[in-house]
């Protein structure tokens, strides 16, 4: 007679048990997901006051598989359209150059809801000097993070670039004076403390890299971000104020903004550099700097005039175009650790990298 605990039959328990506990889990996600691809629905529906709606297409999948962005058509409506940006959590996280960290992780977690918070609480301070998408409807349950934006294709934001002329690029900065003098000294509530994804203290892993590609840096690398932290004239920046996160009018004269995973208090410089560098290459940006920094900072001025602030303009002037060198070396520091050969890391950012450090050096001698 065969012994019912032989290693043989506790195995084929042991599978079953397994195949049951995966059955049950499979069966849990995709009734989640009927819940949630309902509720979605719903969601648009009550928001827009539509009766029908149809998936037009994926724009496209989140960072690292955290989600996606979708274009649904609508019948009945206020609109035609919507865009809504669904946040999951990922079966397993991937990132394209390898830091799958319980940091990078939980960075990416508390993007989102800073994002949620953003458009829940301070979107709507926002004129047509600074367009963002208005949002419809924004709803948080369990993991799962859903955002109803306004399309911005529909109104009249339906160009996107991967070059940009000089319409364009004046148009990017011209957002950003307008988006950096409507928050001028606004404490961040449910925002990042301080903005932007390469914030110093988001990023050790990146940081302890750099003590190998360029220890000076490394060494600066607190002093700069003090530095920045310091100036008495701090706004709300995007915080990844990059090409891609523009959308341009037929013309390109006119923008409007997305993605606010990064927003925060900060020195608008951080803005203004990053977009600068993800427009130009390093002989355009030696070209162009004195003539681009007129201009962003004639729009501040303007803005900040129409608003009737009680900031000292000139004094405010000088101290961003101070820091101008320092935040593109902030920049500068976490890209070297991040990616090494990444081909932002020109000698135009080294030489700005290495007057900052000069300048840092003079100071502690004096």
């Amino acid at each position: 007679m065969a012994c019912i605990c032989s290693p043989c039959n506790v195995a084929v328990d042991f599978d079953v048990r397994i195949q049951q506990f995966a059955l049950g889990l499979w069966h849990e996600l995709f009734m989640f997901y009927l819940l949630m691809n309902t509720h979605l629905k719903s969601m648009i529906l009550s928001s827009t006051g539509a009766t029908e709606l149809i998936e037009l297409g994926v724009i496209q999948s989140l960072w690292s598989g955290y989600g996606s962005i979708v274009r649904y058509g609508l019948k009945g409506g206020s609109v035609q359209s919507v865009v809504v940006k669904h946040v999951s959590l990922p079966a397993a996280v991937t990132h394209p150059r390898g830091w799958n960290t319980d940091l990078s992780h939980q960075r990416k977690l508390k993007s989102y809801e800073v994002e949620a918070a953003w458009y829940r609480d301070w979107s709507a301070g926002c004129g047509p000097g600074c367009r963002v998408p208005k949002c419809l409807a924004l709803e948080s349950v369990r993991h799962e993070s859903i955002m109803v934006l306004e399309d911005l294709d529909a109104s009249g934001f339906a160009l996107r670039r991967t070059t940009v002329g000089e319409t364009e690029l004046h148009a990017c900065l011209s957002w950003l004076a307008h988006f950096h003098a409507t928050f001028m000294g606004a404490e961040p509530r449910g925002l990042w403390e301080q903005g932007t994804y390469w914030h110093l203290d988001t990023r050790p892993d990146e940081l302890a890299v750099l003590a190998k590609e360029d220890p000076a840096l490394k060494e600066a690398a607190v002093a700069i971000d003090q530095k920045l932290r310091a100036n008495p004239y701090q706004t709300l920046v995007h915080g990844d104020a990059k090409l891609a996160n523009f959308c341009f009018s037929e013309d390109g004269a006119s923008v409007a903004a997305v993605d606010f995973q990064y927003i925060g208090a900060g020195c608008g410089m951080k803005d203004v550099v990053y977009m600068i560098g993800s427009c130009l290459d390093e002989l355009a940006c030696e070209r162009e700097e004195s003539a681009l920094l007129e201009l962003y900072f004639g729009a501040l001025r303007g803005a900040l005039t129409v608003q009737g602030t009680d900031f000292d303009l000139d004094a405010l002037e000088h101290d961003w175009r101070s820091l101008y060198p320092v935040a593109w070396t902030d920049f500068h520091r976490f890209l070297k650790g991040w990616s090494p050969g990444h081909w932002k890391i020109n000698g135009y950012s080294e030489r700005l990298a290495r007057e900052v450090l000069a300048s840092l050096h003079d100071a502690q001698c004096d």
